[in-house]
């Protein structure tokens, strides 16, 4: 958790970290997922806080990047079978190592990742081979609040979770 303190980069993962990682196929062979509304929000609350918010996937949906966007999200990469190449480019636009950056991934194609970054974590039911070289394993599985876990801890060490501009009670 003290790597928290300092940490302002955060990259997640969609299926089986921002999803449960199960998906629904209609007829047509459209897939769906689902997503935290919680996560949802810290997602958007981090991003007014001044915290710098990426997805790399190596899913494709469409749906998922409106999402995201919607929230604010400014770097998406989808249909990522390299995840690393994609890191190197949000390192170069954000001006920050790989100390800097926490990721959050739950299978193997996120295992080159998940050894690169300052903070490797993981949900509690990501594979076995993850968890065995992530720093932190979450309390939650995928998509039941993975990322509002992470950024609502690194904001309330970092004293801007309740900050009185955006709640006013």
């Amino acid at each position: 958790m003290e790597k928290l303190k300092q940490l302002r980069h955060f990259i997640f993962d969609i299926d089986g970290v921002l999803t449960p990682g199960s998906v629904l196929v209609t007829e047509e062979g459209q897939m769906l997922r689902t997503v935290n509304i919680k996560d949802g929000y810290a997602l958007q609350h981090a991003i007014k806080q001044g915290f710098e918010i990426a997805i790399i996937s190596g899913g494709k949906s469409e749906g998922m990047r409106k999402r995201f966007e919607g929230l604010g999200l400014k770097h998406i990469f989808l249909g990522q079978s390299n995840k690393v190449e994609a890191f190197e480019t949000l390192k170069k636009t954000w001006n920050v190592t790989d100390d800097e950056i926490a990721y959050c991934g739950d299978d193997m194609p996120d295992f080159p990742l998940l050894q690169k970054v300052g903070l490797s974590t993981c949900p509690a039911d990501a594979a076995q081979d993850i968890k065995d070289i992530c720093e932190l394993i979450l309390p939650v599985d995928g998509g039941k609040g993975c990322a509002r876990f992470i950024l609502e801890t690194a904001m309330k060490l970092q004293d801007c979770w309740l900050d009185k501009e955006t709640f006013s009670w």
